[in-house]
């Protein structure tokens, strides 16, 4: 049974919970396409889950589907701040669950496509974010230390308060590391603890467009990489710099926190190239980790 069978079956059973389905794996792993012939099958529409195509002006490096691919489906979550503003897991929560339930009036099955497991998490498990306002003092004492003493360091204060968030954030993460830090010092609690027991708020069909092992993934990501370079995608990286400079997060992510240092021309490009490849296997392989849950609650 291929995987838009597998959703017309899911559709047509009975359920106490609302249903949703989730199309996830690591980037670049081939969600696109399969959503979108799911979609069309089931009549309904896709809210993304990547924490990076929230984001306008980002669409090369992202994957972010076109203006083309999205008038056969509508896409929802796509192009919604600025580079430079701050976007909270909480403010994804909220509007995607405004979107779900408008689908719901409609007798459509939500459908969340993406790689962003924090987004995802939030939406289908009992999952209480606390709406903390900032503490901007805290903040900019943290983001000063960070500079001086690099996101190891900022990680590692991490650790010390909260071991277990800790565990699941990557060092360059430093915004939500110290969001982390942030939330256990207003409220005493582990962002962890705000979870009621990662119990599945709806009934869940977990779909991946491929269970291939990790040196297929790995090679498919290298190959993108390549295919990318032909796309003006060192132009996309240098207009956005040149507006936002480095001020914005989301600059800080992968595929673009590489190619700055080419641009300030400190490495060559094929330097950049190669650390792009390496960097995003790193990180499907984080990926993968944090995907083993929902692996294991697939149905057949």
């Amino acid at each position: 049974m291929n995987n838009t069978e597998k959703a017309l079956k899911f559709a047509k059973t009975s359920s106490d919970k609302p249903k949703i389905i989730v199309i996830y794996w690591p980037t670049w792993a081939g969600k696109t396409d399969m959503s979108i012939d799911i979609a069309k099958a089931l009549d309904t529409e896709i809210i993304s889950t990547d924490s990076r195509q929230i984001f306008k002006e980002m669409d090369i490096w992202t994957g972010k589907i076109t203006p083309e691919e999205t008038k056969w489906v509508p896409h929802h979550m796509l192009d919604i701040v600025s580079p430079d503003e701050e976007y909270s897991v909480w403010e994804f929560k909220r509007q995607a669950e405004k979107i779900m339930w408008d689908l719901y009036a409609q007798d459509k099955i939500p459908m969340l496509v993406g790689w962003t497991g924090l987004y995802i998490d939030s939406i289908i498990y009992e999952f209480d974010i606390p709406e903390l306002p900032a503490d901007w003092e805290l903040r900019e004492k943290l983001e000063k230390q960070r500079l001086e003493k690099w996101n190891e360091w900022l990680h590692k204060e991490l650790e010390k308060i909260d071991p277990e968030y800790a565990a699941e954030l990557h060092p360059n993460n430093y915004r939500y590391v110290i969001r982390a830090i942030e939330v256990k010092k207003l409220t005493w609690k582990s962002k962890t603890e705000f979870r009621q027991d990662k119990k599945l708020k709806y009934d869940v069909l977990f779909l991946t467009p491929y269970h291939g092992d990790r040196e297929w993934l790995y090679d498919r990501i290298n190959r993108r990489v390549l295919m990318f370079e032909d796309m003006w995608v060192f132009d996309e990286v240098k207009k956005l710099y040149e507006k936002y400079w480095e001020e914005a997060f989301w600059m800080k992510s992968i595929g673009y926190q590489e190619i700055i240092p080419y641009l300030k021309w400190e490495i060559s490009k094929q330097q950049a190239i190669e650390d792009i490849q390496k960097n995003s296997r790193h990180y499907a392989k984080r990926q993968i980790t944090w995907f083993k849950k929902y692996t294991q609650n697939e149905k057949n």
